[in-house]
């Protein structure tokens, strides 16, 4: 449950600007009912490790010869669809308000599938990216499911100081994965000893996350797992 204040300020946003669904136009909610009905959910069994569905629930070809740093990663939805339209308005059209309702789908994919963590941590973006959107969705996704979850979020201890194209626009897995080699740095130690649970949208080859779960065991974190609103299939 929220917080009295918090549901309060959430009710008095809604009656002076009632959201639409992004979806179908809707008044209401930004992703209605019915839009919720066309959410490709992933369904066990799945990887174990990139999360990814799979028979009998056994390491995924990609993953099998995969010297993975990340100890797994877990999402809610494939990303296609309402999900894909819903994190391209976060992402790219300043959307933020829609954070607290994606928020909620990791909240209720938490309780039902628990993960270990004692903190969140939304996957960094470089400063160029910041200063271009003004904001890092993932940290926005992070805060939300912090306020859902109470777990701490700590944010900029894990920074991106090398900055490269997007993952998505990357041709294959190899070049994914060179884009965000050494990306990440921890800067300090507040992680050290910690399950981490690191927060971002899309896992597309698992190669971001798993760079910033290098990084963060370096530091001294006794877990990580990523979590997503989406995997790439």
């Amino acid at each position: 449950m929220l917080p009295p204040i918090y549901q309060l300020k959430r009710v008095a946003l809604d009656l002076l600007f009632p959201p639409w669904c992004i979806n179908c136009g809707r008044e209401g909610n930004y992703i209605c009912d019915s839009c919720r009905q066309l959410l490709s959910v992933i369904t066990p069994p799945v990887c174990p490790r990139c999360g990814r569905p799979q028979a009998q629930g056994v390491l995924c070809p990609g993953c099998a010869d995969w010297q993975a740093e990340i100890d797994g990663i877990r999402s809610p939805f494939l990303f296609d669809g309402v999900i894909r339209q819903a994190i391209h308005e976060l992402k790219y059209r300043n959307l933020r308000a829609l954070a607290p309702s994606l928020a909620g789908f990791l909240y209720g994919f938490i309780l039902e599938n628990p993960m270990p963590a004692d903190v969140l941590v939304p996957v960094p973006i470089h400063r160029k990216r910041w200063r271009e959107r003004g904001y890092n969705q993932s940290a926005l996704l992070a805060c939300e499911l912090g306020k859902l979850s109470g777990l701490p979020v700590i944010e900029n201890c894990l920074v991106r100081h090398r900055y490269a194209a997007p993952q998505a626009r990357s041709a294959s897995v190899i070049e994914r994965q060179k884009n965000v080699t050494d990306a990440f740095t921890c800067v300090d130690e507040r992680l050290q000893g910690k399950r981490v649970l690191l927060i971002d949208d899309v896992s597309t080859s698992g190669a971001t996350l798993n760079t910033c779960a290098r990084a963060l065991k370096t530091a001294g974190a006794a877990a990580v797992w990523g979590l997503t609103l989406a995997l790439e299939f």
